[in-house]
């Protein structure tokens, strides 16, 4: 199976689990931070930079970037600001009305 395929497979199971309360619920209970995942990988491939470049550039490791880009840890703003001149971005953090 190809990684295009196994994608749209990943994309209709989602979308029937979605009618699920329960897992839509939780999924939007997550929504901000997928937001920000999604984020920190388009600025890096904006970048043209692989994760072990924004490590070297943010004085860190490779493993302490991946596991920012998967979410395993909530990052400080200041954290956020060394990755966003790293990939040669702008840190802009903003409130939205519900």
């Amino acid at each position: 199976m190809s990684k295009e395929n196994h994608m749209m497979e990943i994309k209709d199971l989602h979308k029937k689990w979605m009618e699920n309360p329960e897992y839509k619920a939780e999924y939007d209970a997550l929504e901000e931070e997928f937001a920000l995942m999604e984020s920190l990988l388009r600025a890096r491939t904006q970048a043209n930079l692989t994760q072990e470049q924004v490590a070297e550039r943010m004085e860190t490791s490779q493993a302490t970037i991946a596991r920012l880009e998967r979410g395993k840890v909530m990052p400080s703003t200041r954290t956020l600001k060394r990755y966003a001149e790293a990939t040669g971005t702008r840190l802009k953090i903003s409130f939205v009305p519900l």
